[in-house]
């Protein structure tokens, strides 16, 4: 699985929306946020028939284009946006792999979040159904070197508190969300991050 892909799609997680018109009230969260933070539990699920893949952690997020998403379990995992890279750590394999910030949120999720307000040039947007007691959203990535199919958020009480994601190989995954903190005091040294010096280290 390519880390930096999920990432990716998960750091569009972290908002609070609201529950009629999910695609203006989208808009206008993300004209008004900062920031935002709280806490993840994922799955991810191929065929039937094949293990689902199961992970939970932490995030924050400041606008524009910093994010820090903190893989727990079953496994430390680290990815850091500090405005100009992405970085992802992994402390059991001691390597450390960057790439530019711009190509990395590029027809991304990441973008819904962590980029600019301008959904509309990356994104079609539009408002589905109430299911499972919640309403959604989906957002269609207009480039076609996106390697998500479609994205949709699950909305309930002005908050995101669930995420559908379908990519090109069949894989599905699912994010939950809890404790959303909108706009808090967020320290500057959360969206830095500093290899250690016995780490390989790549650049993409």
């Amino acid at each position: 699985m390519n880390t930096f892909r999920w990432l990716l799609a998960l750091v569009l997680a972290a908002s609070s929306l609201a529950h009629a018109d999910g695609v203006s009230d989208l808009k206008r969260f993300l004209s008004s946020t900062t920031g935002v933070q709280g806490q993840f539990s994922q799955s991810v699920s191929g065929k039937p028939g094949t293990p689902v893949q199961t992970s939970s952690g932490d995030f924050a997020i400041q606008r524009p284009g910093k994010f820090r998403w903190s893989y727990l379990k079953p496994y430390e995992q680290l990815i850091v946006g500090d405005g100009k890279r992405v970085w992802l750590y992994d402390p059991e394999l001691r390597q450390a792999t960057s790439k530019q910030l711009s190509a990395a949120l590029e027809s991304s999720p990441a973008a819904l979040l962590a980029g600019d307000n301008a959904l509309d040039k990356t994104y079609t947007l539009r408002n589905l159904a109430n299911r499972d007691g919640l309403s959604w959203v989906e957002a269609v990535p207009k480039s076609k070197e996106s390697t998500f199919d479609s994205i949709r958020l699950g909305l309930k009480n002005a908050q995101v508190v669930a995420m559908e994601l379908q990519d090109h190989f069949g894989q599905t995954t699912r994010v939950s969300f809890s404790g959303l903190t909108q706009n808090p005091k967020q320290s500057a040294a959360l969206f830095q991050f500093t290899p250690p010096k016995d780490v390989d280290v790549v650049e993409e």
